[in-house]
């Protein structure tokens, strides 16, 4: 397992894709690094063993049929997908402009969808394979300043759980991961309201799980076999719990924590 397999990384130019991209490599996987920042996807490549930039805008879907081909022409094969490019918000929905949801569900979720529906039929063709969706706490719990963010990656859990459902029989294994605060620059590169990038994070991002004991923990879900993993800790992962066990306390936990002035919190939040 991964020893000799062709791995497509999204969002590889940083965070949790960098060391998925990092881990996988160490693991003896050749990795195919997507994202829009050539440079930084050229300076992962360098610290990979066999590795190949094909960098592109996720929500460029024209493009994608033609980087389906060189991904596979590289190797012949492409064993293991990761969608895990994606971009989230800080703003209440009141204060959102519809602009900001959908540039947070084409990244977030049309894009994904589209780079797993071209893959899929060459993958079950060749026998089968693997796909990580990298979703988020938040694609289990609507969370609050995240409506957008929500959205989508309640999106992304609910499209990979009926992937995983049909192509089962045809060799496809599905992971979908969902993490809290894992430590990245999603606080500082979300978006307001206006669709500004925020430009700043938080303390729960900065003190979040460092991002290659994600990584490592993604993989060793991987080798278990396992189809969903709540990367989380804490009172993230109580909330995940809650949502499935008691979501009626949930509701009212969320709304109570508005109440008493999260965003205000939260904007007045510059990392730790």
């Amino acid at each position: 397992m991964i020893r000799g397999e062709v791995w497509w990384v999204t969002g590889a130019s940083s965070g949790i894709g960098e060391a998925l991209a990092l881990a996988l490599s160490a693991r003896g996987a050749a990795v195919i690094l997507s994202g829009r920042r050539e440079d930084a996807l050229v300076a992962l490549a360098k610290r990979c063993g066999e590795a190949v930039v094909l960098p592109f805008e996720a929500t460029d879907f024209a493009a994608i049929p033609g980087l389906v081909e060189m991904a596979w022409a590289w190797k012949g094969r492409v064993h293991g997908l990761v969608n895990n490019a994606g971009i989230t918000q800080r703003s209440l929905a009141l204060e959102t402009d519809f602009s900001v949801y959908r540039k947070i569900v084409d990244v977030d979720l049309m894009a994904p969808i589209a780079l797993t529906q071209a893959n899929l039929p060459r993958m079950t063709a060749a026998g089968g394979g693997r796909i990580v969706a990298i979703s988020s706490i938040a694609g289990i719990v609507g969370a609050p300043l995240r409506s957008a963010y929500s959205a989508a990656k309640h999106g992304l859990i609910g499209y990979h759980d009926s992937v995983r459902c049909e192509t089962a029989h045809l060799g496809m294994k599905v992971l979908v991961v969902a993490p809290g605060s894992v430590r990245t620059d999603a606080s500082r590169n979300a978006l307001a309201g206006d669709g500004v990038r925020r430009g700043v994070s938080d303390s729960g991002i900065d003190n979040g799980m460092p991002a290659p004991a994600a990584a490592a923990a993604i993989l060793a879900a991987l080798e278990a076999d396992r189809r969903e993993l709540i990367l989380a800790e804490g009172w993230e992962a109580e909330l995940a719990r809650l949502r499935r066990a008691d979501p009626d306390a949930l509701f009212e936990q969320m709304a109570a924590v508005v109440a008493a002035g999260y965003a205000q919190r939260m904007a007045d939040d510059k990392g730790a």
